[in-house]
């Protein structure tokens, strides 16, 4: 089952809430959701157990810390084999925020924070370029953010498609001889 299917319409209410501003005091979710503080706080901390809520974090401007280059950088390996190894060692780098495993021209889709192009060109050549496995990169500089939002938080479920549901027929037939 999906994770999403775990939820229920008062999980939904809640988490709407929540991506509004992680920083909502559970009272004032609960006065809109209809039901004690305590709900609240048990249905956060259950999705909270479930995976279903990562985390809550403030949000740093990294331009007001000096960091004034945003940064993404395709990442080429030698062998898709060594991923893992690569992301450990880009996990050491502390202006690297975000690394994903990506399908595309680049096995590796990095996001990661400069002070300036000194700085830069010493992220790139002196500690990726270095990194066993990396064969080249490639280098966006984002100019501006203009969207930045959680991911919308459904009503419902969505439905399973006809495809799934068949397969799922099949599988109980073939669970049942």
């Amino acid at each position: 089952m999906a994770k999403d299917e775990r939820l229920d319409s008062l999980d939904r209410q809640i988490l709407k809430q929540l991506t509004k501003s992680a920083r909502t005091p559970f009272r004032d979710i609960a006065e809109v959701c209809g039901v004690s503080r305590a709900a609240v706080h048990q249905r956060v901390q259950k999705m909270i157990d479930d995976d279903v809520i990562l985390g809550s974090m403030f949000i740093i401007n990294p331009k007001s810390i000096g960091y004034l280059t945003c940064t993404y950088v395709g990442v080429l390996v030698e062998k898709g084999s060594m991923c893992a190894k690569v992301a450990d060692e880009l996990r050491k780098i502390p202006e690297v925020v975000e690394c994903h495993l990506t399908t595309g021209p680049y096995a590796m889709l990095v996001k990661l924070y400069a002070r300036d192009n000194e700085q830069l060109l010493d992220l790139l050549y002196n500690k990726m370029a270095q990194i066993e496995g990396v064969s080249s990169t490639e280098t966006l500089i984002s100019l501006d953010q203009c969207i930045m939002r959680e991911i919308p938080v459904a009503d419902a479920a969505p439905k399973t498609s006809p495809r799934h549901k068949k397969h799922e027929k099949i599988q109980l037939e073939d669970d049942a001889e």
